[in-house]
């Protein structure tokens, strides 16, 4: 195994990949396989062939040494970030905003290239001993580095790869990126004779096709560029699997304890938005988007418990994630959602939901969420203002069978009970709730059973319900079967 690490003094590393302007902002990470060795030889032309301790034929050997596998990685924490800057132009006098691109990346913290199954000759490993010693910069000269060969090297993250997804279990195993890797020395060597057979090719090309893989490499980027070459001739392209956000900005934590939020409210945008009908549905995708997200974030096997409401302590009843779709400006359509937590969101599960960005369906549905505001229990919402007479909005289903001494109004009273909430002094039905404009609906036109099969449903036909409690008390609340998704909400009365 051959393993070098590189860590970067100024925190930055600047490379923009070949086929890009420099103003798209892009940046090519990790260090592409091509742009190390021709690092490499660099360093040899300015700092190490004048000191006559090593040969060009030990360079050589080592280049070719070095292309016969391509490297695995271990990256660091990293992020995207730019500067923006007037640079003159000297020959109008004006200037000219540029934008420079870099990955920023920790002082300290090394990213390792690896190659598993190489064992360099005691001459060739030297001479790269010597190359990483003096190495100054890697990409361009901003990206200072300070390089050396290691022992042992870390698990690597970013590896060789077409399959972004684990067929059988469904699972993303990283972001598929492009870069460059050099050829070999023989696949150079029969690349630059196709070229060189059309005499009158070659005379315009010859210059940047020199008849070793060594000075191929070494050939400048303003030479390539200016005989028109659409990708460096010593070079080919090559799949990575890099992991999923490896340049997604990281917050720093706080050294104080973030406060526990209670609840965080979604604008929901699209045409058209969901029906108040189907808020059962929207609250099933809500709890989706939000367990995706946590996945994707955490792993399968973190997901928080409060998100998903498995592996509960017991007695922990409905102390869980809520997801409430509402409408609220009474006008048919779900275009608020409330994530209501009673125990509270710590940081990093704040963190998860600020990240939860849209609503997806399997026929192709989608709509965008913007977050409107997380805090705790008194933030602004309609569904959380006291009041002591509320009213159902979406059916309630009874979560018991119904007995004798064990009706409809006791059931109510039960889960008042289990909640922490003084017991309503007035329960009373009603037919039917106006959506908008003076639309009428039952509890039949409401969706009404869960999208997961094989769960207990004492109520498969619903009621609506004006409950009088004997003091004002704040929402949000929603009883009975799927009240986690949106059936049996309740809202205050004036």
């Amino acid at each position: 195994m051959l393993a070098l690490s590189f860590t970067f003094p100024a925190g930055r590393y600047h490379a923009t990949p070949w086929d890009r302007h420099v103003n798209e902002g892009a940046v090519s990470w990790p260090p592409e396989p091509w742009r190390i060795l021709r690092g490499l030889i660099f360093t040899w032309h300015h700092k190490v062939k004048h000191t006559g301790k090593h040969s060009e034929s030990t360079l050589t050997g080592l280049i070719e040494s070095l292309t016969r596998e391509l490297p695995q990685y271990s990256l660091p924490a990293a992020s995207h970030s730019h500067t923006r800057h007037y640079m003159p132009q000297f020959a109008t006098g004006d200037t000219k905003l540029v934008f420079d691109a870099f990955t920023a990346v920790k002082r300290n913290d090394p990213l390792t290239v690896i190659w598993p199954n190489l064992e360099l000759p005691d001459e060739q490993r030297q001479l790269l001993d010597d190359l990483l010693s003096v190495m100054g910069y890697l990409g361009r000269a901003e990206s200072w580095v300070e390089a050396k060969r290691i022992a042992e090297a870390p698990e690597p993250n970013c590896k060789p790869g077409t399959q972004s997804l684990n067929v059988e279990t469904g699972e993303l195993k990283g972001e598929i990126i492009t870069l460059y890797a050099s050829l070999s020395s023989n696949e150079y060597q029969s690349l630059r004779m196709r070229f060189l057979a059309d005499k009158k090719a070659a005379q315009k090309l010859d210059a940047t096709l020199p008849d070793n893989l060594l000075d191929a490499l070494g050939t400048t980027t303003a030479d390539l560029r200016k005989q028109g070459w659409n990708q460096p001739p010593a070079a080919r392209k090559v799949s990575y699997l890099r992991p999923v956000g490896a340049l997604r900005p990281r917050y720093a934590v706080p050294k104080t304890e973030v406060p526990a939020a209670t609840a965080a409210s979604f604008i929901v945008i699209g045409k058209p938005l969901p029906r108040v009908e189907d808020a059962l549905r929207v609250g099933e995708m809500m709890r989706a988007a939000v367990m995706s997200r946590a996945k994707r974030i955490l792993g399968e096997d973190r997901i928080p418990p409060i998100f998903s409401g498995h592996a509960l302590p017991a007695g922990n009843r409905h102390r869980h994630a809520f997801y409430l779709p509402w409408d609220s400006n009474a006008d048919g359509h779900i275009d608020r959602i409330l994530l209501h937590v009673p125990d509270g969101m710590n940081a990093e599960q704040q963190g998860i939901v600020e990240q939860v960005k849209k609503l997806w369906n399997r026929n192709g549905s989608e709509w965008r969420l913007v977050l409107e505001n997380i805090g705790n229990i008194g933030i602004a919402n309609a569904l959380i203002r006291p009041s002591t007479i509320w009213e159902s909005v979406t059916p309630y289903l009874h979560p018991w069978h119904v007995k004798k001494n064990f009706g409809i109004e006791d059931q109510l009273r039960r889960e008042c009970r289990e909640r922490g909430l003084p017991e309503p002094v007035l329960l009373e039905s009603f037919d039917e709730v106006s959506v908008s404009n003076g639309r009428k609906r039952r509890p039949i036109h409401f969706q009404r059973f869960r999208a997961r099969r094989g769960l207990t449903q004492p109520d498969r036909l619903g009621s609506f319900w004006r409950l009088t409690f004997p003091e004002p008390i704040a929402g949000p609340l929603a009883f009975g079967f799927a009240c986690h998704f949106g059936l049996g909400l309740f809202v205050p009365v004036e």
